[in-house]
C-alpha cells in the first residue's frame, strides 16, 4: 500500500480510468443512449453588466459509460443480495434498499489482472472466456495476490474498440469477459469490487447478446461484490504495475441501480 505522508502522496501519478461521455458512445441495448444539449448559449441572455452564461441538459441511464452497479441492479428468482425480496422495496422513485447511495466511496488497494498481457496480445478475441487459469496467471504476473477488500480490475484490451460502438457492444461478434468459474474464483477472494473495460462484466458469446448474466448473479446477488464496467484500463496497463491506490465515488442517486463514475488509480514508483 502507498505511504500516507503528504509529500509522497503528491508524488503519485494519477491515472484516469474512465471513458469520456459523448453522443454516439457505445451503450448497452438495455439502457438509454447518452444525450447532451446546450439549453442556454452565451448571448441568449445577457446581464446588464455584459455577463452571460451557458448550461446544458444531460440525459443518461445509470449504466451508461464508465459506471458502477449497485446491489439492487440484478436479482435472481425475485431476490436481491441478502435474500431481500424485490417487490417490497421497489417504488416509482427507485429502491428503498441497496440503492447506489448506500455504496461508500472507494479508497483502497486496486490490483490489475492483465489477461491480455498474459496472452501476449493487445486485446483478447471477441467472445473469449476469461478462465481461472487466466486470472491466476495474471495475478502471478503482477506480483501480488488479491486480498479481501481489494478492487480487482481485469484488463482485456477491449478499450481499444471504444470508438467502434458496434464492435464494443459485442452484440454480433461477442466480447471477452469472465465465465462462471472465473466469477466464482473472484467471489472467493472476497474482493470489494471487480471491474473491466467491456459493457458487461461477462463473456458475451457471438450472437448471444446479454441474454444471460451469470457472473452478475455471482458477484452482485450471491456475494455482494460491486461491478465497474466500461472502464479505460489501457494507460494503466502500459505502466506495468500490479497494485495501486484506487479511488472512486458513485453519485448519491437515491434508490438508483447504478451511477456514472470516474475512478482513479494512483500509482507510486
Amino acid at each position: 500500500m502507498p505511504p500516507t505522508d503528504w509529500a509522497t502522496l503528491r508524488e503519485g501519478r494519477v491515472i484516469d480510468l474512465a471513458q469520456s461521455w459523448h453522443r454516439g458512445m457505445p451503450v448497452s441495448p438495455n439502457h438509454p443512449a447518452f444525450q447532451m444539449a446546450l439549453m442556454r448559449r452565451h448571448g441568449d441572455m445577457v446581464r446588464p453588466d455584459g455577463g452571460s452564461a451557458a448550461n446544458e441538459m444531460i440525459v443518461l441511464g445509470g449504466h451508461v459509460g464508465t459506471h458502477i452497479d449497485a446491489l439492487c441492479h440484478v436479482s435472481h428468482e425475485g431476490l436481491l443480495h441478502g435474500g431481500i425480496e424485490t417487490d417490497p422495496i421497489t417504488t416509482n422513485n427507485g429502491f428503498t434498499q441497496l440503492g447506489i447511495e448506500t455504496v461508500p466511496p472507494f479508497f483502497c488497494r486496486g490490483v490489475l489482472l492483465d489477461v491480455a498481457r498474459v496472452h501476449g496480445v493487445d486485446h483478447l478475441p471477441a467472445g473469449y472466456e476469461i478462465t481461472v487459469s487466466d486470472l491466476v496467471a495474471a495475478q502471478e504476473a503482477c506480483g501480488t495476490e488479491l486480498q479481501p477488500g481489494d478492487v480487482a480490475l481485469v484488463h482485456s484490451g477491449w478499450n481499444q474498440f471504444w470508438d467502434d460502438p458496434e464492435a464494443f457492444r459485442g452484440q454480433i461478434d461477442g466480447a471477452p469477459g469472465p465465465g462462471e468459474e472465473a466469477g466464482n474464483w473472484l467471489a472467493q477472494k472476497k474482493i470489494r469490487a471487480a471491474g473491466a473495460e467491456t459493457i458487461a462484466f461477462e463473456v458475451i458469446r457471438p450472437g448471444a447478446g446479454h441474454s444471460t448474466l451469470p457472473v452478475h448473479r455471482q458477484l452482485l446477488v450471491e456475494s455482494g461484490i460491486y461491478i465497474f464496467e466500461a472502464m479505460n484500463l489501457g494507460q494503466l496497463a502500459t505502466l506495468d504495475v500490479g497494485e495501486f491506490l484506487f479511488i472512486a465515488s458513485p453519485l448519491k442517486l437515491v434508490g438508483a441501480t447504478g451511477s456514472p463514475i470516474r475512478p482513479l488509480a494512483i500509482v507510486f514508483d
